[in-house]
């Protein structure tokens, strides 16, 4: 049975373009890599925090919703955005059917 999800994405708001969308592939790809279909992608563009996150004040923010019928499909992208030195912020919740 397919599993719907999201996932929160706040991106480093110093990034360039080019780095901030290679970020974003990346993260893309290992939802896909992990058994998992992008069906939507919401860039809610650059906005500021309400305090200081590891010395910046912006971000880019990005909603990306995903099926998979692997149930650890989340655990597996969790475990690899984590380590991602562009992302800021992260979480993955699953959609109630």
């Amino acid at each position: 049975m397919m599993s719907k999800y999201e996932l929160a994405l706040v991106i480093n708001g110093q990034l360039e373009e080019d780095a901030k969308a290679a970020a974003l592939e990346k993260v893309q790809g290992y939802i896909t890599r992990f058994g998992g279909t992008v069906t939507n992608v919401d860039d809610w563009g650059k906005k500021r925090f309400a305090y200081p996150i590891n010395k910046q004040n912006e971000g880019y923010y990005y909603f990306i919703a995903f099926e998979s019928e692997d149930s650890n499909c989340p655990n597996e992208l969790e475990d690899n955005v984590r380590i991602m030195e562009q992302v800021v912020r992260y979480l993955v919740v699953k959609q109630e059917a």
